[in-house]
């Protein structure tokens, strides 16, 4: 890769006593794992700037399977997360980091993860309104965008007052029974426009992402998510 490209980091792991093992989502290429030489040492012009949630242009080669960093540039300064919005922005990129395969093309999610990041940055309320959209987002870039609007059973439009239960890998149909799988036809318009005018549909909508999300968890919890309930959790109660 020659030219520069804008990314961000996903996660970073040490790799011997003074290099980085990185994981950047990037414009182009998707999400990409790169080797940092040196980018631990205390000389390193690179330190500062390999940090989540920091707008950069990189660049990089080599033949071998593991690509290597030639060089990166700060576009801004690291988007300002702290507490809940920091946790919540974690959250976004191990998503990120454990369902997308490398080095295949997701520029439309990219500019949606860059736009989840800027309103978690510049919300002065709950970030849940920015993660269930990522989440619905996500979903539909895996190749599973489920059809909200009509009954995977009969074809129709959903009817706002109807119940519709969710069924893996079918979609939506109308049920008369009403467990943590059903969503009413109004909720599943909501998800369709990504829009939560209430505490209810926006319950509704976290309910629906993680049914449909948890199967690529593979039985192993995000860690964020963990983090967030041992420490931001207890300090609200």
């Amino acid at each position: 890769m020659d030219g520069w490209q804008r990314e961000f980091v996903l996660h970073t792991l040490p790799y011997s006593e003074t290099s980085l093992l990185l994981d950047f989502f990037t414009e182009n290429e998707g999400r990409i794992r790169l080797l940092a030489k040196g980018a631990r040492s205390r000389r390193s012009n690179l330190k500062g700037c390999l940090q989540p949630f920091t707008p950069l242009l990189i660049r990089w080669g080599g033949k071998g399977e593991m690509k290597t960093l030639r060089g990166a540039e700060p576009l801004s300064l690291a988007l300002p997360f702290t507490g809940t919005v920091l946790y919540s922005g974690l959250y976004v990129n191990e998503w990120l980091s454990r369902v997308l395969a490398q080095n295949i093309p997701y520029q439309t999610l990219f500019f949606e993860y860059l736009t989840c990041l800027q309103v978690l940055a510049g919300s002065e309320y709950t970030p849940e309104h920015a993660l269930r959209r990522f989440e619905l987002s996500l979903l539909s870039h895996l190749g599973y965008g489920v059809d909200c609007l009509h009954c995977a059973g009969s074809g129709e439009l959903v009817a706002d007052s109807m119940t519709y239960r969710y069924r893996e890998e079918k979609g939506f149909i109308a049920s008369m029974v009403i467990d943590h799988l059903s969503f009413t036809g109004k909720q599943l318009k909501a998800f369709a426009d990504r829009q939560f005018p209430d505490v209810d549909t926006l319950r509704a909508a976290k309910r629906f992402t993680r049914i449909a999300l948890n199967p690529y968890l593979g039985g192993s919890p995000l860690k964020s998510r963990e983090l967030f309930y041992q420490v931001i959790l207890p300090k609200t109660r």
